[in-house]
């Protein structure tokens, strides 16, 4: 009787043991993925920032900004766009949502929307006001794309409680990535003249904060109108080529297209506050506010974790206007990394090292000048849209006798008139079969594609089918789709000289992934990743939901493991 006592009571002495163990265990591991959670993710997209930027400018980069990144997180040296439009509006939702055209509905900075019949903005949205402006540049929101962000899943995992900020000199960079849920998104109003302020629109508030208002007012933007020359001496700048040529734009008021630019002689004549957002002092605007906002919006102070996207969009504009050979962009990136390294410290300092986490990447890349390939002997070509809208029209009324079948030609893709179709009784599959079989006699037209066709794609298709499949969305895309040869841009003022985006080429998809900070493994990878893949590689680092759309893979080789 005393033995089966003495064995009753090992038995509960041996149970409560495992008991307070596994409690013990369970303790140790909520506190554990509790202090693994960043206080505040920070991603930071450089608009048009191609891959080779990153080695070819290493060795002029300081050690706080890019190689900072390199030297303390993982770097994957492969990582692709995955479908086809390559813009910014496509670029900055599919990075934060995870998802491609097909499913967030994001199919280009601009599209034709059939049922409105004309063409619609990415953020357009005339049902809200803007704020901090009188502008039209202010009705905007987020209400065109279709999915969640990983910072909306992050607002929804706490509750709301998690803020989100989204900031850039560009309306679609800072809402697109803020999500639908964001406590505010922030944009420069610098187009058609505008103020040089920082505004918003009532999607998000019905005013501008204190913080903002002091920061307008403190005439931050007015700073630099200034004198922009190279950071170091121009004759050591031999990453790119010679800084007088004739394949970049030349803004109103120079004769060439060469150093020093003096913005504030050059500002009434292009644009006002325009100037600066094409130059690298429109970088330098974006950190200022930045650092503001951080501070005002007191991010990364709790355990909750907030989400700052901040997209750098000058880089774009000046590699628009010069081309990536040009010393304008290269002198755009040495400025950008101090900016980076400025941006840095300051998150050190304000929520502590190691207690915030970033990635860095872009929305897309960028051809070289096609006039500079051409001069030396690369195949390239201006490709003229509006002759070829006319010409198809006039092909398809000697056919049909019907005028105007096509509505619009925008994102390389063909919108047909279907309600002039069916009243005229058209055969609306002959009709895009001619068209395709017209549009494959231009020269530097390289495949085309009728959409019904491309709504049964697979992984069984080609590359180059499954990058269209990835940016059609049944809905809103056009009815033939057509690809220019390698190096082929549409022919307008603006692309004659510098250089445009958009195609599926390594040129336009190869773009940078870096990640550092909390929860991050240092290393390198020269395994394919793809901008889907982000989304949710964030969402496993916080324990929060993919976005709702998501169909991206966790770069699990990226994040520490407990």
């Amino acid at each position: 009787m005393k033995h089966n006592i003495i064995m009753v009571m090992k038995r509960i002495l041996f149970y409560l043991f495992i008991f307070s163990f596994v409690i013990a265990s369970r303790a140790q591991t909520a506190t554990i993925d509790s202090n693994s959670k960043p206080k505040l993710v920070v991603g930071i997209v450089v608009d048009q920032m191609r891959y080779d930027y990153l080695t070819r400018f290493y060795n002029k980069y300081g050690d706080g900004g890019f190689k900072r990144m390199m030297d303390e997180g993982y770097n994957c040296k492969n990582n692709h766009f995955n479908y086809i439009p390559t813009k910014t509006g496509p670029g900055h939702a599919s990075i934060f949502t995870g998802t491609t055209p097909k499913y967030h509905g994001v199919i280009g900075n601009d599209w034709y929307e059939k049922e409105l019949r004309r063409n619609v903005n990415c953020v357009d949205d005339n049902s809200v006001l803007p704020i901090g402006t009188t502008s039209n540049d202010g009705k905007r929101s987020p209400k065109w794309m279709l999915s969640t962000t990983f910072a909306d899943e992050n607002r929804l995992f706490t509750q709301m409680k998690g803020k989100t900020i989204g900031i850039s000199i560009k309306h679609r960079g800072a809402i697109l990535p803020a999500g639908h849920t964001a406590n505010a998104a922030y944009w420069f109003d610098y187009e058609h003249n505008g103020t040089g302020n920082w505004i918003s629109s009532s999607y998000y508030m019905n005013d501008l904060p204190q913080w903002v208002k002091d920061f307008n007012d403190s005439d931050a933007a007015e700073k630099y109108f200034k004198v922009w020359n190279t950071l170091y001496d121009i004759d050591t700048y031999f990453e790119s080529g010679n800084d007088l040529n004739t394949f970049e734009r030349i803004f109103k008021g120079m004769e060439s297209a060469t150093f020093p630019y003096d913005l504030e002689a050059l500002k009434n004549e292009n644009g006002n506050f325009q100037i600066i957002a094409d130059s690298p002092f429109g970088n330098s605007l974006i950190t200022d506010f930045t650092l503001k906002a951080i501070d005002a919006e007191q991010l990364g102070v709790d355990e909750i974790t907030d989400i700052l996207t901040v997209s750098y969009s000058s880089t774009d504009k000046v590699g628009h206007d010069f081309g990536p050979n040009s010393v304008e962009v290269e002198d755009t990136y040495l400025r950008l990394d101090l900016e980076l390294e400025r941006l840095f410290d300051a998150l050190d300092e304000k929520v502590g090292k190691d207690k915030y986490t970033v990635f860095l990447t872009s929305d897309h890349g960028a051809v070289d000048a096609i006039l500079y390939l051409q001069s030396l002997k690369i195949p390239g070509g201006f490709f003229d849209t509006r002759k070829m809208k006319e010409d198809l029209n006039i092909f398809l009324e000697d056919q049909y006798q019907v005028s105007n079948l096509i509505l619009s030609r925008i994102n390389n893709q063909i919108y047909l008139d279907h309600d002039k179709i069916k009243s005229e009784k058209l055969n609306l599959e002959k009709l895009k079969e001619a068209i395709s079989i017209k549009l494959l006699e231009y020269k530097l037209i390289d495949r085309v594609f009728i959409a019904s066709n491309i709504n049964q794609f697979g992984g069984q298709h080609g590359y180059l089918e499954n990058l269209l499949s990835n940016g059609h969305n049944q809905k809103r895309s056009g009815d033939i789709l057509y690809v220019y040869n390698t190096s082929v841009l549409p022919d307008s003022q603006w692309n004659r000289t510098g250089t445009d985006h958009g195609t599926g080429y390594n040129y336009d998809t190869h773009v940078p992934l870096l990640f550092f900070g909390k929860g991050i493994e240092h290393g390198q990878t020269f395994k394919r990743t793809e901008i889907t893949d982000i989304a949710p590689t964030m969402s496993a680092l916080l324990g929060i939901g993919f976005p709702n759309a998501s169909t991206g893979n966790i770069l699990d080789f990226v994040l520490k493991q407990n």
